[in-house]
């Protein structure tokens, strides 16, 4: 099967459906998505607003997700790690690799490998600090 670049919403709708259709099923990180998020369909929809936004500059997107980070370590508490993170990056990679190639592919993967460590940064920083 050839694969295409990422070119447009349908596109990454369908990276990001296919994405955490593999995240549900971890063992790991599976149950961090499952406790947090109640409206699926809603949750899909945002996420690829945000891509949208960073890949396509098209203005959907609505809050801030380190503070939305920051909150779903605090309702974990604190106990997500870089682990976690390492195992997000490893299923969003590779469900880039399995369905798309090209710029905007490419794109998507350094950007997602800059979020992972500013996002992971901030929450490790909003940590409560141990006396």
């Amino acid at each position: 099967m050839m694969k295409t670049d990422i070119q447009s919403r349908e596109d990454l709708y369908t990276l990001v459906a296919t994405f955490y259709d593999k995240v549900k099923k971890d063992e790991e990180i599976g149950p961090v998505f499952h406790k947090i998020i109640s409206d699926w369909d809603g949750h899909l929809e945002r996420i690829t607003d945000f891509w949208e936004q960073h890949l396509f500059g098209v203005q959907k997107y609505r809050g801030n997700p380190i503070d939305v980070h920051n909150e779903v370590d605090k309702k974990m508490d604190y106990s997500i790690s870089a682990r976690d993170f390492g195992t997000w990056l490893f299923y969003w990679m590779g469900t880039i690799n399995e369905l798309y190639e090209g710029k905007n592919a490419e794109l998507l993967k350094f950007k997602a490998r800059k979020m992972q460590t500013v996002f992971f940064v901030n929450m490790h920083e909003h940590k409560p600090k141990k006396a």
